[in-house]
């Protein structure tokens, strides 16, 4: 009988309801000042990292390969047999390759580390889909089978007030900027095959780029039904108003919103709004 556990790292920022409904197994990253350290989304809240930007920018390290050991450890105890673990991109953070050699010293439990090429809000619907395929009591080959697929369906985009912490956390990836910020131009962001940042759409000032987000978000709508999700880093407000404006439009199937974590924000600062959108069969 098989018993699958699901995985996913903490910077997936998935809401608390939604790690309840599907039981998923959470590790969490670090956010490591000079003189302390945190655990993303444990005892650091996303508003004590952006209060205290200005002193200084944290650095951020993957969850301990202890943790990683611990709860594989963990799974086999309460008997599980299988595990698929959803991932930030590889070519973001280390994570998805220590968790796939911490899952090949665990042969009792057999593991798929999947690589979502994504981050935050872009790995959600993934996760939500392989929780409902584990709990229709889908088996283990033909959920990890589909995991591809499920993530070729999704796109996420981003817009950041300033590409200040991305370029400081060495997380720029293809995304140009530096002159851009002297003009006020807004990029919007994606994330290629690679799973790695660039530069999709590049806006002169504020107002125009989040016009351009939203036509963005409409013209996927406009091709077929889909699933949205809304994050913010810092901006709440816009984030609200932003969620609000998409809840009108048509071809909608659900919409979710919600607040990145501080290891995510410690790379977008404040001022950061993330869509992810899911294309329907």
């Amino acid at each position: 009988m098989e018993k699958i556990a699901l995985i996913a790292d903490s910077t997936c920022d998935l809401p608390e309801e939604l790690i309840n409904k599907y039981n998923v197994n959470i590790l969490p990253l670090k956010v490591i000042y000079t003189d302390r350290e945190y655990t993303d989304r444990v005892d650091i809240t996303p508003q004590y990292l952006y209060d205290n930007l200005k002193t200084e920018i944290p650095k951020t390290s993957l969850p301990s390969m202890k943790d990683m050991d611990d709860l594989f450890e963990r799974l086999k105890k309460e008997g599980y047999t299988h595990a698929i673990a959803i991932c930030i991109s590889s070519g973001l953070s280390g994570t998805y390759n220590s968790l796939k050699l911490v899952s090949e010293n665990h042969p009792e439990i057999i593991s798929t580390i999947f690589d979502s090429k994504s981050i935050s809000f872009g790995v959600v619907p993934t996760i939500v889909e392989c929780g409902d395929l584990i709990a229709k009591g889908e088996k283990y080959d033909s959920i990890v089978s589909k995991l591809p697929s499920m993530q070729k369906k999704v796109s996420a985009y981003f817009m950041v007030d300033t590409l200040e912490y991305l370029k400081k956390g060495g997380r720029i990836g293809k995304v140009s900027g530096t002159i851009g910020e002297l003009l006020h131009i807004k990029p919007i962001i994606s994330i290629n095959e690679e799973g790695i940042y660039y530069t999709y759409a590049k806006i002169r000032g504020k107002k125009q780029a989040l016009s351009k987000f939203l036509s963005i978000i409409k013209d996927e709508l406009d091709k077929q039904k889909c699933g949205l999700w809304v994050a913010h880093g810092g901006a709440s407000e816009e984030g609200k108003n932003i969620y609000n404006t998409l809840s009108t439009y048509n071809n909608l199937t659900s919409i979710g919103f919600g607040e990145v974590g501080p290891v995510v924000g410690v790379h977008t600062g404040p001022g950061f709004i993330a869509i992810s959108v899911k294309r329907e069969d």
